[in-house]
């Protein structure tokens, strides 16, 4: 990578040597009861468990510490470290860089988040997906909240929300604490990262340093994809705690990476990420007015993709350089009117400039850096929303939200600089109930969803002024499920019905055109996941867990297109709380329902697929309370496979070219964490 503002092997260096280093550790954080931040002032353990299949601990809620390892191992970012949710799929493009979907909706009908802030890409073709500039071990807890039932993170979210998140600290007394990893394994391998914090009562600071690197990997039969990446970031913190409850945190964040891609003709060879952001919190506070969240932020990406720096040149060098300028806020309130009523209130407000330019290579006389930058769109979008949850009895609470938003885009391509403007409404109400064995619900939601950037890139099937062809999606959904668990089991359910009008579809080669194009369709989508795990003896536990989608062209009247066929895992875990080992088989269905060139804006199905079932083991080794050692072999028969949700292989000088882009064979990792 070229000029990098991190050196790799100083980076890895300075990894490797802490952990050398320090092999004791001292106490690590836990959150203390009744306080919002973290204290840096009471014991824990860090689990040797490897995790496979995170369950539904609350209603429509998954939880995770991205630090923990996962299995299979995961690329370093955001969208691989999801891909152990049941219902989360990932469509792959190469070995960094895919696109998350969740119950077959991708993009835009899926919020991220990354400590309440939003970050979008630059590239038109989905090269570099929110999801690509999120460096998991920075965070320290990631949420995924399913479908339209919540209206404090932004809007939109049709699929649901993903939260990446960071805790303020509180030092009650003066301290340190160095928190380090790394990972090394199949296809050259490594990760890193150092997580160094100290402070007293008054106040904080931190600092992450994270890198990643990987050749490309060998599929089962024992070819090479064009996968290849680096990735490296820093960010820093600066807290000031006059008390417990209150914190203002100042952060800033940059970080670069490249990444070879098997789909497309070109590669990323830069993902330029600068980001400030502004954060304050009070809470405990009595009286009406318990809690206050106010944040500022700020996130520039810079962003190129050429055909000449990760691959055998061609003849004619080509380069784009799309940049994405997004700041925004959020102000809100929790308020207690009643001892049984608890309200949020707040206001939110995003902005985002879309630019890009494009040119030859340093040798040419129309190097891309030499052109000028043009706007081709621009988005303003306001909310306000408001969520009560009421105890309406000793067992029963009933949860409600509604929220409102003024969105604007503008598409500076054209002279006239066509604009469009539209209040969008969001709501929700939920019903919980605690009982012996657990929690059950029922919700129903609705969500308005504006068409994205990228959406809006197509060209429309009528021809003519594109940026207002299309209609905003409109997504009404029933929510029902339940987490259980008695004395050796715990298990969960979760089941969803969706009518979704004016669906947007996006539909390659349309009628014969060669184009392609985005469309509004009516759609119904139903599914869900299950999952249970039983303790067969005090060291021995079985996991397993299903998700199913199934999705309908309404206006069409056939299979709606990218919908991911039935997945099951089966997992068996022996733990005696000095050693561990594992054993996961993932098992997922042929997928003969498709729609030949529909889908979203990631990709569009290409046939049906075939069925496939992948083995792994792990194991691991804790020598003190807080240091552990995890091993494990993903793939162990070398099963060459693809999943049905992928982009086509393209033809890569150098490599073999296959129909959908090849998931990894067998690969080795070990990864080892300690708490200083």
């Amino acid at each position: 990578m070229n000029k990098r503002f991190l050196r790799p092997r100083a980076a890895r260096l300075a990894l490797a040597s802490t952990c050398i280093l320090f092999p004791t550790v001292l106490p690590a954080q836990e959150n203390h009861a009744g306080h919002e931040m973290n204290h840096e002032e009471h014991e824990t353990t860090l689990a040797p468990v490897v995790v496979t299949a995170p369950a539904m601990d609350a209603p429509l809620e998954v939880e995770f510490d991205p630090r923990t390892p996962q299995q299979p191992v995961p690329p370093n970012d955001g969208a691989g470290i999801l891909k152990t949710i049941p219902g989360m799929s990932v469509i792959r493009k190469g070995g960094s860089g895919g696109d998350p979907v969740f119950r077959g909706m991708a993009a835009s009908r899926l919020n991220i988040l990354l400590d309440g802030q939003q970050i979008l890409g630059g590239c038109g073709g989905r090269m570099d997906p929110p999801t690509a500039y999120i460096f998991p071990d920075e965070y320290e807890r990631v949420s995924l909240l399913k479908g339209p039932q919540s209206v404090l993170y932004g809007p939109g979210a049709s699929a649901g929300t993903v939260r990446f998140e960071r805790k303020p600290k509180y030092f009650a007394t003066p301290g340190a604490r160095v928190d380090a990893a790394f990972t090394v394994g199949s296809f050259d391998r490594y990760d890193g990262f150092l997580d160094v914090k100290g402070g007293n009562k008054l106040g904080y600071v931190e600092g992450i340093l994270t890198h990643a690197h990987s050749s490309d990997y060998r599929d089962g039969n024992g070819d090479k994809v064009h996968s290849r990446y680096e990735r490296e970031s820093a960010a820093a913190f600066v807290g000031l705690t006059p008390d417990e409850n209150t914190v203002l945190e100042f952060s800033a964040a940059r970080s670069d990476a490249e990444a070879a891609y098997a789909d497309r003709a070109m590669d990323g060879s830069k993902f330029r990420r600068e980001n400030y952001g502004l954060k304050f919190e009070k809470s405990h506070i009595g009286g009406l007015v318990d809690k206050i969240e106010a944040q500022a932020y700020y996130n520039y990406i810079d962003h190129v993709m050429d055909n000449y720096s990760l691959r055998t040149p061609p003849m004619t060098p080509m380069a784009s350089n799309p940049d994405r300028k997004t700041t925004g806020g959020r102000l809100a309130f929790t308020l207690l009117p009643a001892d049984s009523l608890m309200l949020t209130v707040g206001v939110d407000r995003q902005d985002n400039v879309h630019t890009r330019r494009s040119g030859g290579s340093s040798a040419m006389p129309n190097y891309y850096r030499d052109q000028h930058r043009a706007e081709d769109m621009r988005f303003e979008n306001t909310g306000l929303f408001g969520e009560a949850r009421w105890q309406a009895s000793a067992k029963g609470a009933v949860i409600v939200g509604a929220r409102g938003d003024e969105w604007r885009a503008k598409d500076s391509r054209q002279p006239d600089r066509v604009s469009r403007r539209e209040t969008l409404w969001s709501g929700f109400a939920r019903y919980e109930r605690d009982f012996s064995a657990g929690v059950a619900y029922v919700g129903l939601g609705r969500s308005e969803r504006a068409p994205d950037f990228w959406e809006l890139n197509k060209a429309a099937p009528s021809g003519g002024n594109d940026f207002k062809a299309l209609d905003s999606e409109k997504t009404t959904q029933l929510d029902l499920g339940a987490t259980l668990g008695s004395g050796s089991w715990q298990g969960f359910a979760s089941v969803f019905y969706a009518k979704v009008d004016d669906f947007i579809l996006i539909h390659s080669d349309y009628r014969g055109s060669g184009t392609t194009v985005a469309r509004n369709v009516d759609a119904t989508l139903w599914g869900g996941e299950a999952g249970a795990t039983w303790r067969l003896v005090p060291t021995l536990k079985g996991t397993r867990s299903v998700a199913y989608v199934h999705g309908q062209n309404d206006s069409d009247h056939h299979a709606l297109g990218q919908i991911p066929p039935l997945e099951g895992r089966l997992g068996l875990d022996w733990d005696n709380g000095k050693w561990s080992a594992g054993a996961l088989w993932r098992l997922v269905a042929a997928q003969n329902r498709y729609a030949r060139n529909e889908g979203n804006i990631v990709g569009q199905d290409m046939g049906k697929s075939g069925g496939f079932g992948v083995f792994s083991v792990n194991g691991g080794y804790r020598w003190s309370k807080t240091a552990q050692l995890s091993v494990g072999i993903d793939n162990l028969f070398d099963k060459t496979y693809a999943e049905h949700l992928s982009k086509s292989g393209a033809d890569v000088s150098g490599y073999e070219q296959t129909m959908r882009v090849n998931e990894p064979g067998r690969s080795f990792w070990l990864r080892a964490r300690f708490d200083f």
